[in-house]
């Protein structure tokens, strides 16, 4: 018997984040940064993939900037997730706000 196929739905104020890729990086000049050198706290960029009732600044879909301390991981289907609050969320990209920092993605 095959297991269900079951859709997760977040609860309260709670946010389910896809983080972005965060193996190595690339400085400006193109060094490779492995995964594992630590400068300082780092924040990450990750899309939403499911948002509780009571979250009101972001949707599914939304690109959003957050700390990874401290946060609870989850595998689903092989795909890994982070479960968070609205409030642990630093920022969203958006297309166009009306008071932003005139800084793009």
């Amino acid at each position: 018997m095959q297991d269900p196929k079951l859709e997760i739905q977040m609860l309260h104020d709670r946010v389910m984040v896809k983080p972005d890729a965060t193996g190595e990086r690339r400085s400006g000049a193109g060094i490779v940064i492995p995964a594992t050198a630590e400068i300082a706290k780092r924040l990450l960029w990750g899309e939403v993939s499911g948002v509780g009732n009571y979250v009101r600044t972001v949707k599914v879909g939304d690109r959003v900037l957050f700390a990874r301390d401290d946060q609870y991981e989850v595998d689903v289907r092989g795909e890994t997730y982070l479960v968070l609050r609205e409030r642990e969320l630093h920022a969203v990209a958006t297309e166009q706000t009306e008071h932003g920092t005139g800084l793009y993605l």
